[in-house]
């Protein structure tokens, strides 16, 4: 595990060791690990609904071939052979 440190203020400290107490953490680095993964949740859910909204601005569906995923597994498959 890689580590990093950080500079805070004695104000942000204070905050920090507060919710550490308080929020049922084992220790800062606790603290901040959860804080990133909730970053991390959130830009991927940010991703999901602009990829949503592109995919409802585009248009109606339209239909497929039925025949239109085999396809894309042999070229899959061709690819994986070259």
């Amino acid at each position: 595990m890689a580590t990093m440190n950080i500079s805070l203020s004695d104000p942000l400290k204070q905050f920090v060791d507060e919710e550490v107490s308080e929020g049922g953490y084992s220790s800062t680095s606790d603290y901040v690990r959860d804080l990133i993964r909730q970053r991390q949740r959130r830009k991927a859910e940010d991703l999901l609904r602009q990829l949503i909204a592109e995919g409802l601005a585009s248009g109606p569906a339209k239909p497929l071939e039925p025949d239109h995923f085999d396809r894309m597994r042999e070229r899959a498959r061709q690819r994986a052979k070259e």
